[in-house]
């Protein structure tokens, strides 16, 4: 049995580091660790499909969380019944621990367990992400019906990009934590984080 892990970000100039380490501290050598700067609106990624290459039945694949798995709520699931039920391989997900299909040789119990914490993280995942994007299209419509007259287009942020900074804005990491994850020098970052504001207070 071979134990591989997988991170992305959306952006490239987003920050792997934190997921890398994750899975360096978990015991994965840095060979068997694929890793993508690429949207995670479906599964068209070069080191995601090379990874499927090299996964084998009783394989191990490790996520940091299941949104870097992917952002959609069908795909998700298909692509992890494909994982697990086609290939054989099983899946664990560091943030959360439940989400660990190799209990299924233990107990069905355990194996249920597993499938419908997937199932409902999955659907608040990309239900949040949802939110986050109607929010901001909100902001900007308000703005504009406002006189408001945007210089330059819109920063487009993605929704990994909008997570982090909401995580921030609500005290829930501190500065240095986002910026890392960001990618972000600080001045760049507290500019991104004013706009931000700004919207969602339109």
């Amino acid at each position: 049995m071979n134990t591989y892990a997988y991170a992305r970000v959306s952006a490239k100039d987003q920050n792997l580091e934190r997921q890398l380490v994750a899975f360096i501290e978990f015991g994965i050598e840095k060979s068997r660790i694929f890793s993508d700067k690429k949207s995670g609106k479906d599964f068209e990624r070069k080191e995601y499909k090379r990874l499927l290459k090299k996964l084998k039945n009783g394989d191990l694949l490790v996520i940091k969380s299941i949104d870097r798995l992917g952002r959609n709520y069908d795909q998700i699931i298909a692509e992890w019944a494909y994982i697990t039920n086609t290939i054989g391989a099983d899946i664990f997900v560091l943030d959360m621990p439940l989400l660990d299909t190799r209990t299924k040789a233990e107990t069905l119990v355990g194996k249920f367990i597993s499938d419908v914490v997937l199932q409902v993280l999955s659907f608040v995942a990309e239900n949040e992400r949802e939110n986050i994007k109607a929010r901001q299209a909100e902001g900007i419509r308000a703005a504009i019906c406002n006189g408001v007259k945007f210089g330059r287009r819109p920063t487009e942020y993605t929704d990994e990009f909008l997570s982090v900074a909401c995580d921030y804005i609500e005290k829930r990491i501190n500065s240095e934590t986002a910026m890392n994850l960001l990618g972000l020098k600080k001045n760049n970052f507290y500019y991104h984080i004013y706009r931000i504001k700004q919207l969602k207070e339109l």
